[in-house]
């Protein structure tokens, strides 16, 4: 799988849609599982709020989705800018819920009898990009925070402690929004003890290129994690 890790995410989604290979799709969903289970559960709750299960089924959906007619979407994607596919599987994930619950609707009203639903809402993060985050990429490019995420995280439960980490930072979920997501398998403090461990070894990492005024804005970004 190490070759696929160092495609572009353009380079990447053409391999995904030409091949079946397993480790192809083991990256894929390595590198845009936050995006897609974020945009799920966001556009979930403007139909009410959704259990667990119900996300996780829907993630699945999403996936289901990208794979069917031989991966025809991801075939027919043409990017306009490197790494334009998190905006394209954004809108594909939205789709899918708004399409999940438009039918079930319909089911429950009756065929012919469903009224006239909203458009569905535009996504947009709840709360802008934290100060914290701000201040460190100023100094940094995200590729670098990333680098030093990997390199805290190493070990057990790598992947679920940087998913925790970019669903805050990157997608502005909270909290109490990243433990609703099956797939976390944690408690709203649970998440947030997580978040407050990244933050202070990332602090440490960073702490001799950034100056001590700002780095002591680290330590206030978990207050507002709920």
């Amino acid at each position: 799988m190490a070759r696929y890790k160092e495609l572009s995410s353009s380079e990447l989604v053409r391999a995904c849609a030409a091949s079946k290979d397993e480790r192809a799709w083991t990256e894929f969903i390595r590198r845009f599982q936050v995006v897609i289970a974020a945009t799920v559960l966001r556009t979930a709750r403007h139909w009410g709020e959704p259990s667990r299960s119900q996300i996780d089924d829907l993630v699945q959906d999403v996936y289901l989705k990208l794979c069917e007619d031989d991966c025809h979407l991801l075939a027919s994607f043409r990017p306009k800018y490197e790494d334009s596919i998190y905006g394209f599987l954004k809108v594909v994930a939205a789709n899918v819920v708004h399409d999940h619950f438009k039918s079930a609707l319909a089911a429950k009203r009756g065929a012919g009898q469903t009224e006239a639903l909203l458009d569905p809402v535009p996504i947009r993060p709840k709360t802008n990009v934290p100060e914290s985050l701000e201040v460190v990429t100023q100094h940094l490019q995200l590729e670098q925070v990333d680098k030093i995420l990997r390199q805290v995280t190493a070990g057990k439960d790598e992947g679920r402690k940087r998913m925790i980490f970019w669903l805050r930072h990157r997608q502005g979920l909270t909290a109490s929004e990243i433990a609703s997501i099956p797939s976390i398998g944690l408690t709203t403090e649970g998440v947030e003890s997580v978040l407050m461990r990244l933050t202070t070894m990332i602090r440490g990492h960073i702490a001799s290129s950034i100056p001590h005024c700002e780095v002591k804005v680290l330590n206030r970004q978990n207050r507002s994690n709920r």
